[in-house]
């Protein structure tokens, strides 16, 4: 009696896959197992490039996980076993790979890459090379047409859902729709205006009415700048503006009946507008050109009352801003005073002695202490003035690899007198980026120096410092087994230091220097472990971050 074929079998029989090439393929393992691990860091590597294939990654923990996986999916490659559970293996791969939001172009490349690097390595072998690589390459369209029908079923359904809303939607009343409709534009929080391809208001919602005073009746048909007496400088001229174009396009294409949005990354336009009774309130706008067929309202003018928001932004900056400067000035005055009191009793003694014509080694070391206390407070005035006065950046671009190894070279006898290990860990392709190569360097010294320091009163202890690349931004990091940070703790505030000499700026700067290169920095920390890290954009910086 003729069984059934599966559908494996009927995919290995159309492919080709043959029981001879799985003898090829478990022959190959030895020759293809030492090189899994440089595929797969590869691999990966390059998905950091991708944005919408990083996007579906939870964070490095993860990564490394699956960089795991795939090492063990390259062995099962080779484990010259075909059967159904390996069909189902593989049918389950691919679910994953939906359900994570894979996007499925993502694996062609991917299959292509792996393809690419696993038939170089079998045909450079001196027995069957070109056999081996035919087998791998059949195998590798097995697993690619199993785990895209995961995506074809997954296709379907979502095919069949919309289709099941669609029939929904169509079975819901004209007069239901219409009622919401108007319900959510008259009962927003949000000025809705609609404007002909004229600027002249065709719809104004209560919201609008509230705002501005006037009546519905009162701006109906006048244009919508006048009506609001909307001025003709600075957001308002480029409102002005924003709407000549869409005037334009109006005029160039009258028959499109689609929804023409405006730049979304264009930011919205704050203006004044006159109320009725002759008050001025600020409101910020967005613009969207949405013609429809047989509707004269062709531009949406939505509008935010931020009156309030801004007066009240104005006065908690002015708040911060004086609060800032009381804490600076009451921190410095603590800093200096210590040195100060130190000097002084030093002076004092120095003046009895004299007087007694003392000139014993004790007077000596009094003058010791006095210039000691001098120089001390001199660095702290000069590393507050670069506190409060950093020089502007001086961009240029920086290779990451490159200044991570300066900077292990620079701390490399620090950390040997501590018997502290120092190992960086940087991926193998450059990691490019602009910057301000002497004060990143600085930033990596205070805390690299940092971690050290930390370990050295326990007698030793490791310190990682990594870089890793991501599609629009590099992180840095700068991990130790020390004994950690405590929670709440303001280690980036001014004056706040745990060592005895301190000034407690180090990180302050540090901090201004990242924020400055329009970054970030945040601490990991717990008992055992500390970890900084930094997060810089890729993108190229004009110049820099205004103050």
């Amino acid at each position: 009696m003729q069984t059934l074929e599966t559908r494996f079998e009927e995919l290995k029989r159309y492919i080709g896959f043959t029981a001879e090439d799985a003898e090829y393929l478990r022959a190959a393992r030895e020759l293809a197992e030492p090189h899994f691990e440089r595929i797969a860091r590869e691999f990966y590597e390059r998905i950091r490039l991708h944005e919408e294939a990083h996007a579906v990654f939870t964070g490095e923990a993860q990564i490394a996980r699956l960089h795991r996986s795939l090492i063990r999916w390259l062995g099962r490659l080779f484990g010259g076993v075909y059967d159904e559970a390996y069909y189902h293996d593989t049918a389950t791969i691919g679910r994953v790979h939906v359900k994570v939001g894979l996007p499925q172009r993502y694996m062609f490349t991917a299959m292509a890459r792996i393809r690419g690097s696993l038939v170089a390595i079998v045909e450079a072998s001196p027995s069957d090379g070109p056999g081996t690589a035919a087998a791998v390459s059949r195998l590798l369209d097995l697993e690619l047409a199993i785990m895209l029908e995961s995506y074809g079923d997954h296709f379907v359904a979502r095919i069949q859902q919309v289709e099941q809303l669609e029939k929904q939607a169509l079975g819901r009343s004209l007069a239901r729709t219409e009622h919401r409709y108007i319900s959510a534009v008259e009962l927003a929080r949000v000025l809705i205006l609609g404007l002909d391809a004229g600027g002249c208001v065709r719809l104004f919602n209560r919201e609008a009415e509230r705002v501005t005073g006037h009546q519905r009746d009162e701006v109906l048909g006048r244009a919508f700048v006048e009506a609001l007496h909307i001025d003709d400088r600075g957001d308002g001229l480029r409102l002005r503006e924003q709407l000549a174009r869409f005037a334009e396009l109006h005029r160039e294409r009258p028959e499109v009946h689609v929804a023409v949005a405006g730049d979304d990354d264009e930011p919205a336009l704050e203006t004044t507008v006159q109320t009725r009774n002759g008050r001025t309130r600020v409101v910020r706008w967005r613009l969207t050109y949405a013609p429809a067929e047989g509707d004269e309202v062709a531009v949406f003018a939505l509008g935010i009352d931020s009156t309030d928001e801004t007066a009240l932004l104005a006065r908690t900056q002015q708040q911060e801003k004086l609060a800032a400067i009381g804490t600076l000035a009451a921190g410095l005055a603590h800093e200096i005073r210590n040195p100060l009191n130190g000097a002084q009793l030093h002076l004092t003694r120095l003046e009895r002695a004299l007087r007694r014509g003392d000139t014993t080694p004790r007077v000596f070391e009094s003058l010791t202490v006095v210039g000691d206390e001098m120089k001390r407070l001199g660095a702290l005035v000069t590393e507050f003035l670069e506190f409060a006065r950093p020089r502007p950046l001086r961009l240029e671009p920086v290779c990451v690899q490159p200044l991570l190894e300066r900077v292990a070279e620079l701390v490399a006898a620090q950390a040997g007198d501590g018997k502290v290990s120092l190992r960086l860990d940087v991926p193998l392709a450059p990691i490019e980026l602009r910057a301000d190569r002497a004060k990143l360097e600085q930033v990596l010294l205070n805390l690299v120096c940092n971690a050290i320091e930390a370990l050295a009163p326990g007698g030793g202890g490791n310190v990682i410092v990594r870089a890793r690349r991501q599609p629009r931004i590099v992180t840095l990091e700068v991990e130790d087994d020390g004994p950690g940070v405590a929670p709440d703790t303001p280690i980036f505030d001014a004056f706040y230091s745990s060592k005895p000499q301190g000034t407690g700026l180090g990180l302050s700067i540090t901090h201004r220097i990242v924020t400055d290169h329009g970054g970030t920095i945040d601490v990991d920390s717990a008992p055992g472990r500390s970890l900084f890290r930094v997060a810089l954009p890729l993108a190229p910086l004009d110049s820099p971050r205004k103050r």
